[in-house]
């Protein structure tokens, strides 16, 4: 992973994040595939997140992304599901009324996760031996 430096601080912090479409509709296949992939990287572009990663199923999106310390990995996914609902409805204005009866596009849950670039147990091992360094 790339390393963040901004004036005050330098992070390095990917997130693995997944959600599904409402009600597990399998319709990002064909042009909506490209198209949901297309505003994904537009969104992650303008808000200057790097997108590391992206495998777009029929029914669910699965996303590495990695942003600076101050942007929570809630934010990214409102953002993304945001961006990407209101974009998608408009260009295929059928999807709404068919698949979900002028309900939302995504699914209200979504899975987090960090990815780093080392382990759990080296992170305990580097804190527990500060005092004896």
């Amino acid at each position: 992973m790339e390393i963040i430096k901004t004036n005050h601080s330098i992070c390095s912090i990917g997130y693995h994040l997944i959600w599904c479409t409402k009600y597990r509709k399998q319709i990002l296949k064909g042009i909506v595939e490209v198209e949901t992939r297309r505003i994904f990287g537009q969104t992650c572009a303008q808000y200057n997140w790097k997108l590391r990663s992206i495998e777009i199923m029929t029914d669910y999106v699965h996303l590495f992304i990695q942003c600076d310390h101050m942007t929570t990995p809630i934010n990214v996914v409102k953002t993304l599901k945001s961006i990407s609902s209101i974009y998608i409805f408009t260009k295929f204005p059928k999807l709404k009324g068919q698949a979900f009866w002028g309900s939302g596009l995504w699914n209200k849950g979504a899975y987090y996760s960090t990815v780093g670039h080392i382990s759990e147990e080296i992170v305990k091992e580097y804190i527990e031996s500060q005092r004896t360094r």
